[in-house]
């Protein structure tokens, strides 16, 4: 019995780390570049272009809708209730001022926009762990580092321009949210060391980027498109990411090895295992560094069929545990009651993501 429990509590552990995973992948994309739909409406609104001003509509709908309901499972996950509750509140704040867009001012419902979800942004940020965030926008800056390798190579300026957008806002986010973690900490050696990381990506290597990408663009652009130097391009781009890793480092550095073990499933060892091969090898071995999500979709269909086999090997899996943990009493049994609590989760992120 004492055996089962025990599996049953690792088991337990492991599911919720998944889940903080998938809940902080959400985030990471959905809370960057929060303005852009309302500005490109706006833009469409003001050109008197009625096709255009339905279709960013839309648009702008599907995002506060996505934003919503990233919140609300942000809040599935977070023990902190005083939290949860002003998640909530924003969000709702955020669900009923979307339909006004049509009707008021733009200006007016601009500012109002940008203030609500500024809110519902640093009221999530307050409910996610910081080491979280870090592990998943360290991964998601590698994904797009490889992909402005590969849209240089190809020639494809609107890819570059816009991956090259993602990983500035990215970063931006990393050095927002670290300094507001700092914040709650006495000065000293850690956050001198924490807040160096931060200066050092801010004002030297994102600027040295963007730079970059400007003068790759501009080479690119013209026709036929001129030579630049790729490599200074790729050092710059590979120099974002290994920025982002050395806060991720420097903030881990008072954490318990007990907490680092807790994080264990983000894959740190691999993280750090790439980066550091792609800092010495060449240029295409730096693109072969995908992440998983990356090389999943470039599998062939017989592959992606063996995967979805597994997959439904464990949600037949999923299926037993479920009717075999209904079999016993919530009342005095935490281990039971949490299972639960995470089956519920799981069918909110299969819900979410279809």
């Amino acid at each position: 019995m004492n055996s089962a429990i025990d599996k049953m509590t690792k088991k337990t552990r492991d599911l919720r780390r998944q889940l903080r995973k998938a809940v902080m992948d959400h985030i990471s994309d959905s809370f960057l570049e929060t303005n852009v739909p309302l500005l490109v409406l706006i833009e469409a609104a003001k050109s008197g272009n009625e096709k255009e001003v339905k279709e960013y509509a839309q648009v702008f709908r599907e995002h506060a809708n996505k934003l919503v309901e990233v919140a609300n499972l942000a809040c599935s996950i977070s023990n902190n209730e005083e939290g949860v509750k002003l998640v909530r509140m924003a969000a709702t704040q955020i669900d009923s001022l979307c339909p006004q867009v049509a009707q008021d001012n733009m200006d007016v419902f601009k500012d109002q926009w940008e203030k609500q979800v500024r809110i519902l942004t640093e009221a999530v940020d307050d409910i996610t762990s910081v080491d979280d965030f870090l592990s998943v926008s360290e991964n998601h800056i590698l994904e797009d580092v490889n992909k402005c390798v590969i849209a240089l190579q190809e020639g494809d300026v609107d890819t570059l321009d816009r991956t090259a957008g993602a990983i500035r806002g990215r970063a931006a986010r990393v050095v927002h949210i670290i300094n507001a973690e700092m914040e709650n900490y006495e000065p000293g050696v850690y956050t001198e060391r924490v807040l160096e990381s931060i200066k050092l990506l801010s004002e030297t290597v994102m600027p040295r980027f963007a730079e970059q990408v400007e003068v790759a663009i501009e080479a690119l652009s013209t026709n036929p498109p001129q030579a630049f130097e790729e490599n200074e391009f790729i050092d710059a781009s590979r120099l974002v990411y290994d920025g982002v890793r050395d806060i991720r480092k420097a903030v881990l550095m008072i954490r318990t090895p007990e907490e680092l073990e807790d994080d264990s499933d983000f894959e740190q060892e691999d993280y750090d295992t790439r980066s550091r091969t792609s800092v010495q090898t060449e240029d295409d071995q730096l693109i072969a560094g995908q992440s998983a999500r990356a090389i999943m979709a470039q599998l062939p269909q017989e592959e992606k069929a063996k995967i979805a086999e597994q997959v439904e090997s464990f949600r037949q899996e999923k299926c037993k545990l479920d009717a075999e943990v209904a079999k016993w009493d919530d009342n005095g049994n935490d281990i039971i009651v949490l299972a639960k609590q995470m089956c519920m989760i799981m069918m909110e992120m299969t819900d979410f993501t279809r």
